[in-house]
């Protein structure tokens, strides 16, 4: 069984009682047929009450949850003939992101996407889908070489933040990431993003400058984690779920404001419940963006990826500032 998060402990307590029920039933002559009918409705009822009223951190939770689906599994139910490919050809292969080329419908596509560990072990060895510079570079590489072939690129987004320990930046990660930044604003295919768990600073944004940005209904995206925040502005990280509250991460968050393109609904308690099903609920919306961004030549899909980042955040000017410089 999936387990389940603090805010769901009521849903597990009748979920439990029901259980109880039917083994009680199925081990006696004494029928509870109508009681467990009526506990059952009151289930459906609990988990839409539940459901369409989460607060921002029990979306943060939700994105965080260790079993929530990562790149790995989407590019398992989204795409065929997946082949992976390693290294950037400068310093080694970093595994805590997965790139490669497969086909979507037929279609050939480039896939490049952050990828965490199911358990330890496995977090270890990827660094808790933390990206060293040796891995934003394997991503630009895989970028180039989809550009060379005139193939679209589909990145996935799920990330703590980029790895902030000594060795990157001695390797550069800074320079890795603004490269990418530089490189993904003017590539002349189709770069479509998903933001699929956590979407954390730079990190995020190293492989998440796209034509068409789409997130997960309980996913977040963010300049800063909230523990950091808390930790900056309060000196106590504690405070992260005042910090979630304050800074409007969550995916319908940030839809309101236009930082995304599409907010993408969830299977009921999240994608954890049945990665099949949520596949099948993003699979419309990357055939929808492939099929009006390919038809866009060169030049005017750039200017498009241009346009659409001058469009975020508003600009203030002082009147007082305008009018010294006039005088």
């Amino acid at each position: 069984m999936v387990n389940e998060l603090e805010f769901e402990k009521p849903l597990v307590e009748l979920k439990r009682k029901i259980a109880e029920l039917r083994d009680f039933t199925s081990q006696s002559d004494v029928d509870l047929s109508n009681e467990i009918e009526k506990l059952e409705s009151r289930l459906t009822v609990l988990e839409k009450e539940i459901y369409e009223n989460m607060e921002p951190w029990d979306r943060i939770q939700i994105a965080r949850f260790p079993e929530r689906p990562t790149s790995l599994d989407y590019i398992q139910y989204l795409f065929t003939d997946f082949i992976e490919l390693h290294g950037d050809r400068l310093y080694g292969d970093d595994e805590a992101i997965v790139a490669g080329i497969a086909k979507f419908k037929g279609l050939p596509v480039t896939i490049i996407g952050q990828q965490r560990g199911k358990d330890t072990k496995e977090n270890i060895r990827r660094n808790f889908g933390m990206p060293h510079p040796e891995g934003y570079r394997k991503a630009l590489r895989l970028m180039k070489q989809a550009e060379k072939f005139h193939r679209p690129i589909i990145t996935f987004i799920d990330t703590k933040g980029a790895y902030p320990g000594k060795a990157a930046e001695e390797r550069g990660i800074a320079e890795a990431i603004a490269r990418n930044l530089f490189e993904m604003a003017g590539m002349s295919v189709p770069i479509i993003c998903f933001i699929i768990g956590e979407g954390a600073s730079g990190g995020a944004l190293g492989i998440g400058v796209g034509d068409h940005v789409h997130v997960l209904e309980n996913s977040w995206f963010s300049v800063i984690s909230p523990e950091s925040a808390a930790a900056l502005l309060w000196k106590d990280a504690s405070q992260a779920k005042r910090a979630v509250s304050t800074m409007k991460m969550t995916a319908p968050e940030i839809k309101k404001m236009g930082i995304i393109d599409e907010l993408i609904p969830e299977v009921k308690g999240g994608a954890h419940k049945d990665v099949q099903a949520q596949a099948d609920l993003m699979s419309p919306f990357l055939e929808a963006s492939l099929k009006a961004l390919l038809s866009l030549p060169s030049d005017e899909l750039i200017q498009q990826r241009y346009e659409k980042y001058r469009k975020i955040g508003e600009f203030s000017v002082l009147d007082s500032f305008v009018n010294s410089q006039q005088s």
